[in-house]
């Protein structure tokens, strides 16, 4: 556990970085069914892959000036003039690697939303339209994947995405509340688990 510098107990992983600070209690596990907003956290979580969090939180309006607002149709169009501008701006991460796989997952992200309705619909309906609520006592015990995670993986990639590993997968389930693994003892866990019991009821 993590205590806060307003005395809150939070989870484990988050520091006193201000910015951190406020994405675990405002951003964090809180469910998200925008098509957009899931674009954003899938460009986000394919560039912070062997990175801290920290790292993207960091440069997270330089990505959003940098990959159009997350507009999955604007960044689909992206060619090779679009990739050399992004390799030579400083203010993200210029992996040639994660740029081309953004921009073929914003092609991948639209043929999903066109196939099946929405992303956000698609997406959830592995988890029944409801976020999975885990009870973990200790940071340790929560897990960096699970068999859902590489199931949602395996279906991800079989449509055209990349670096969606199961790891960055379940991240991506975390961050955008399909799964709720604040730890029970943070003061985020039964904010969280009241929301997901009023949305079951209504």
């Amino acid at each position: 556990m993590k205590v806060g510098p307003d005395g809150r107990p939070r989870c484990g992983w988050v520091t006193d970085d201000p910015l951190y600070l406020r994405y675990h209690d405002e951003e964090w596990g809180v469910p998200v069914r925008d098509d957009r907003r899931l674009f954003e956290f899938l460009v986000l979580e394919t560039f912070q892959a062997g990175l801290s969090w920290l790292t993207i939180l960091r440069k997270r309006e330089a990505f959003r000036r940098a990959f159009a607002g997350f507009d999955p149709e604007r960044v689909a169009r992206f060619g090779e003039r679009r990739v050399a501008r992004l390799m030579e701006d400083a203010s993200i991460v210029r992996n040639r690697r994660k740029i081309e796989a953004a921009i073929a997952n914003a092609r991948a992200f639209l043929d999903v939303r066109d196939a099946e309705g929405s992303f956000a619909g698609w997406m959830w309906r592995f988890v029944d339209g409801a976020p999975i609520v885990n009870h973990w006592r200790r940071d340790e015990d929560v897990p960096a994947e699970t068999a859902l995670s590489r199931k949602i993986s395996r279906e991800l990639r079989a449509r055209g995405f990349r670096f969606v590993g199961p790891v960055v997968v379940y991240a991506h389930m975390q961050a955008t509340g399909m799964v709720m693994d604040h730890v029970v003892p943070c003061f985020r866990y039964r904010e969280l688990v009241e929301v997901v019991e009023r949305d079951r009821v209504s």
